[in-house]
Protein backbone atom coordinates (compact mmCIF):
# COMPACT_ATOMS: atom_id res chain seq x y z
CA UNK A 1 0.00 0.00 0.00
CA UNK A 2 1.33 3.20 -1.11
CA UNK A 3 0.77 6.20 1.52
CA UNK A 4 0.91 9.93 0.70
CA UNK A 5 1.15 12.77 2.70
CA UNK A 6 1.28 16.56 1.69
CA UNK A 7 2.75 19.21 3.55
CA UNK A 8 3.76 22.76 2.40
CA UNK A 9 -0.03 24.37 1.99
CA UNK A 10 -0.84 27.94 3.68
CA UNK A 11 -2.27 31.45 2.65
CA UNK A 12 -0.27 33.88 0.29
CA UNK A 13 -1.98 37.08 -2.01
CA UNK A 14 -2.09 37.11 -5.43
CA UNK A 15 1.27 36.62 -7.41
CA UNK A 16 3.16 35.10 -4.34
CA UNK A 17 4.26 31.47 -4.10
CA UNK A 18 4.16 27.89 -2.60
CA UNK A 19 5.85 24.64 -2.79
CA UNK A 20 3.83 21.63 -1.90
CA UNK A 21 5.89 18.43 -1.16
CA UNK A 22 4.22 14.72 -0.71
CA UNK A 23 6.25 12.12 1.14
CA UNK A 24 5.62 8.52 -0.70
CA UNK A 25 6.30 5.43 1.36
CA UNK A 26 4.94 1.75 0.39
CA UNK A 27 6.36 -0.91 -1.25
CA UNK A 28 9.65 -1.34 -3.26
CA UNK A 29 7.43 -1.43 -6.39
CA UNK A 30 7.10 2.40 -6.44
CA UNK A 31 4.14 3.91 -8.52
CA UNK A 32 3.99 4.67 -12.20
CA UNK A 33 2.73 7.90 -11.74
CA UNK A 34 2.64 10.86 -9.38
CA UNK A 35 0.12 14.02 -9.33
CA UNK A 36 -1.56 16.54 -7.94
CA UNK A 37 -5.02 17.34 -7.92
CA UNK A 38 -7.11 19.90 -6.35
CA UNK A 39 -10.76 20.71 -5.41
CA UNK A 40 -12.78 23.83 -4.38
CA UNK A 41 -15.76 23.87 -2.55
CA UNK A 42 -18.51 23.31 -4.81
CA UNK A 43 -16.29 22.40 -7.52
CA UNK A 44 -15.11 18.56 -8.85
CA UNK A 45 -11.81 17.63 -8.36
CA UNK A 46 -9.57 18.65 -10.87
CA UNK A 47 -5.83 17.36 -11.83
CA UNK A 48 -3.45 19.87 -11.97
CA UNK A 49 0.05 18.05 -12.42
CA UNK A 50 1.65 15.15 -13.19
CA UNK A 51 4.33 13.50 -13.24
CA UNK A 52 5.99 9.67 -14.55
CA UNK A 53 8.41 8.53 -12.22
CA UNK A 54 10.27 6.21 -14.56
CA UNK A 55 10.55 8.45 -17.42
CA UNK A 56 10.10 11.73 -15.40
CA UNK A 57 7.81 13.56 -18.47
CA UNK A 58 5.53 15.95 -16.82
CA UNK A 59 2.31 17.00 -17.84
CA UNK A 60 -0.27 20.09 -16.79
CA UNK A 61 -3.51 21.50 -16.71
CA UNK A 62 -4.13 24.37 -18.89
CA UNK A 63 -4.81 26.86 -16.02
CA UNK A 64 -1.42 26.12 -14.15
CA UNK A 65 0.88 25.92 -17.24
CA UNK A 66 3.82 28.03 -17.06
CA UNK A 67 3.14 28.78 -13.54
CA UNK A 68 3.17 25.11 -11.14
CA UNK A 69 6.76 23.30 -12.09
CA UNK A 70 5.75 19.50 -10.74
CA UNK A 71 9.68 17.38 -9.60
CA UNK A 72 10.29 14.28 -7.77
CA UNK A 73 13.87 14.03 -6.26
CA UNK A 74 16.49 11.33 -7.17
CA UNK A 75 15.30 8.89 -4.50
CA UNK A 76 11.74 8.78 -5.81
CA UNK A 77 10.76 9.66 -2.04
CA UNK A 78 9.13 12.59 -2.48
CA UNK A 79 7.05 14.58 -5.05
CA UNK A 80 7.06 18.45 -5.61
CA UNK A 81 5.32 21.30 -6.92
CA UNK A 82 6.44 24.35 -7.07
CA UNK A 83 3.57 27.30 -7.67
CA UNK A 84 4.16 30.45 -8.50
CA UNK A 85 2.28 33.27 -9.39
CA UNK A 86 -0.69 32.55 -7.69
CA UNK A 87 -4.30 33.10 -8.03
CA UNK A 88 -7.33 33.33 -5.87
CA UNK A 89 -8.71 30.83 -8.19
CA UNK A 90 -5.73 28.54 -7.25
CA UNK A 91 -7.13 28.44 -3.98
CA UNK A 92 -8.72 25.10 -3.09
CA UNK A 93 -7.51 21.68 -1.38
CA UNK A 94 -4.82 20.16 -3.05
CA UNK A 95 -3.81 16.06 -2.93
CA UNK A 96 -1.43 14.32 -3.48
CA UNK A 97 -2.05 11.18 -5.34
CA UNK A 98 -0.55 7.76 -6.95
CA UNK A 99 -1.03 5.36 -9.28
CA UNK A 100 0.00 2.26 -11.19
CA UNK A 101 -1.29 3.65 -14.33
CA UNK A 102 -1.88 6.88 -15.55
CA UNK A 103 -4.82 8.13 -14.18
CA UNK A 104 -2.48 8.52 -11.06
CA UNK A 105 -5.98 7.41 -8.73
CA UNK A 106 -4.76 4.44 -7.17
CA UNK A 107 -3.63 6.35 -3.76
CA UNK A 108 -4.40 9.42 -2.18
CA UNK A 109 -3.05 11.91 0.22
CA UNK A 110 -5.06 13.61 2.85
CA UNK A 111 -4.67 16.90 1.41
CA UNK A 112 -3.04 20.40 2.55
CA UNK A 113 -5.25 23.39 1.36
CA UNK A 114 -4.20 26.54 -0.13
CA UNK A 115 -5.56 29.98 0.44
CA UNK A 116 -4.89 32.92 -2.16
CA UNK A 117 -6.25 36.00 -1.50
CA UNK A 118 -6.64 38.73 -3.31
Amino acid sequence: QVQLVESGGGSVQTGGSLRLSCAVSGPNRGPFCMGWFRQAPGKERERVARIYTRSVGTVYADSVKGRFTISQDSAKTTVYVQMNNLKPEDTAMYYCAAGYDALCRDFWGRGTQVTVSS
